[in-house]
């Protein structure tokens, strides 16, 4: 077996409401890349991966932690400015990515599908919210992942009580929409296979995400070929709007119209045993290893 060059340290986990899931799916990424010839250390959280890297002899870094700080720039413009290579997104597009609502804008502004929606202001009545985008309503964090914190709100009660008690840093308010949930996998540029999302459950919440055995994954996704392939160009232009680079996903939903709707991205997916990168690179002949790989190939633009 090859040796991959140079000392690799995995960080992940950290404090953010993310953190088992990414300690979870770093046991795999770890695994992966031993199996790849990676000499490789693991680290949880950015204090600890500051330490190691003043001790010297860290050639590159495999982020894998979900949130902040590694997913809103922190981590990036860090490393950046130590000189050590990382996987994934750099400041602009980590930072941009993980703010649902200038992710929203800048869509918006190129003209590509997104759902009606905006930063919520404080003290705003429900009254004035179901008059301006109608129910259902969906409420929930601009910067943070997994479905952590979101309300889905059918009934002008509902909102006003969940308004009452809304303890979401920075919350950002947006029309629901109704349809199948589907997801886009990139890595180096390439869309892979489509996946559509059948929950177990009424919403996909992050007990369907992670713990359920009752969600279904659709590999491959069951749309007409000209469909799919508009989805995953439809990703592509929305991951490079935010000047996302390396590997992502793209989440979306495909309306009752049929038409593609963007969700978020998300620039350091999960990559446990129920994660959707990992399967759509199964169905494109990429096994885990090869997958974790060329991840870590995308350092390389940063050296």
């Amino acid at each position: 077996m090859a040796e991959y060059p140079g000392k690799v340290v995995l960080v992940m986990g950290g404090d953010s409401a993310e953190a088992e899931i990414s300690r979870l799916g770093a046991e795999a990424v770890a695994a992966g890349l031993r199996q790849g010839g990676v000499d490789l250390e693991v680290i949880d959280g950015m204090p600890a991966l500051h330490e190691r890297i003043q001790q010297g002899g860290v050639d590159r870094v495999f982020n894998l932690i979900h949130g902040s700080p590694g997913e809103d720039g922190i981590l990036q413009g860090y490393l950046q400015a130590m000189g050590v290579p990382y996987t994934g997104s750099g400041v602009l597009g980590s930072a941009l990515s993980m703010d649902k609502v200038r992710s929203k804008q800048i869509w918006q502004a190129l003209g590509l599908p997104v759902a009606n929606g905006r930063a919520l202001r404080q003290g705003e009545p429900a009254k004035a919210l179901v008059e301006e985008m109608g129910l259902p309503l969906v409420i929930k964090p601009a910067r943070e992942g997994s479905s952590v914190g979101v309300h889905i709100l059918r009934d002008r009660a509902a909102l006003e009580a969940t308004l009452a008690t809304l303890a979401i840093d920075q919350p950002m308010v947006e029309a629901f929409v109704e349809g199948e949930e589907y997801t886009v996998g990139i890595v180096e540029g390439e869309a892979l296979p489509v996946i559509r999302i059948e929950p177990g459950e009424a919403f996909y919440d992050y007990r369907a995400k992670y713990q359920s055995e009752t969600t279904q994954y659709h590999c491959p996704c069951g749309l007409p070929a000209a469909e799919e392939q508009a989805m995953q160009q439809l990703a592509l232009r929305a991951f490079a709007a935010l000047d996302c680079s390396g590997w992502g996903r793209v989440d979306l939903i495909r309306d009752a119209r049929g038409q593609p709707v963007l969700l978020e991205v998300n620039t350091t997916p999960g990559m446990t045993s129920h994660s959707l990168v990992p399967k759509a690179a199964a169905q494109a002949g990429m096994d885990f290893s090869a997958l974790v790989m060329r991840i870590l190939g995308t350092s390389e633009v940063r050296r």
